[in-house]
């Protein structure tokens, strides 16, 4: 199978998923072999694809110069969430092919990021789309590019991707999730913190409506208590402390 990114750059797919944990920071989720910001500048010289350049910010994938295979990939989560009507849309998907991409061509290329947040209830799974055009038709496959991490195929298009149990995955900047499992806790404040930082929440909590400031307290509050899943608890607080910094004492 061939796949295209952003109309005329293609890769194909190969047998080989990324051996990589992925790492979700609440906005991103990041698959590469690098632990700091040196490391990753460094990843990035050695690499082709597809990345950001100065205010452009399209999502990362990163191929090796010499077998042309992907090594890394930073996906960024969209700030705009369907509706609960819209994601159920969502939920008769492709069998999942574990597997790789090797590119046609050692070329860079741009490719945008998902504009469209799906989530399943509890959000045990983060679908994310190119636009919800994709929703009009089937998905035909889905390419599990590491664990838990898929790439979604339209019309040999890749038009999105998905996250599945996105709580086991939290962590802070560049380290490793941890190997628990996430507590119910941790669980609940995901989907809190999704909420917040996203439409159409995060507006009311932009335009200071009193129930949304007080859901943003609540969960600052209730992570900051929380003495269980320390980690991943943290990485929530990375997710919301701009809005707790410029609304939270409102």
């Amino acid at each position: 199978m061939k796949l295209t990114f952003d109309g005329d750059w293609s890769a194909t797919v190969t047998d080989e998923p990324l051996p990589v944990t992925p790492r979700f920071a609440g906005g991103s989720v990041d698959i590469g072999p690098y632990a700091d910001v040196k490391e990753r500048e460094r990843f990035l010289v050695a690499t082709f694809g597809s990345q950001e350049w100065l205010w452009d910010a399209p999502d990362v994938l990163r191929f090796d110069a010499g077998s042309r295979k992907l090594v890394g990939v930073e996906f960024r989560m969209p700030y705009v969430s369907a509706c609960t009507e819209t994601s159920a849309r969502l939920r008769v998907m492709p069998a999942l092919r574990p597997g790789g991409l090797r590119a046609d061509q050692v070329r860079d290329f741009r490719h945008e990021m998902c504009a469209v947040l799906c989530r399943a209830p509890g959000d045990a799974v983060l679908t994310c789309l190119r636009d919800l055009g994709v929703l009009d038709e089937p998905l035909e496959a889905r390419i599990g590019i590491a664990p838990d991490v898929a790439l979604l195929v339209q019309h040999g298009a890749a038009v999105g991707w998905s996250l599945t149990d996105p709580a086991r995955y939290l962590t802070t900047a560049f380290g490793p999730p941890d190997t628990a499992p996430p507590s119910d806790a941790t669980r609940r404040l995901l989907t809190e913190c999704l909420d917040l930082v996203t439409e159409p929440v995060i507006h009311d909590v932009e335009d200071g409506d009193p129930a949304a400031l007080f859901r943003l307290r609540a969960a600052d509050e209730a992570l900051r208590a929380q003495r269980e899943d320390r980690h991943r608890a943290d990485a929530l607080l990375s997710l919301i402390g701009n809005l707790v910094e410029d609304y939270g004492n409102r």
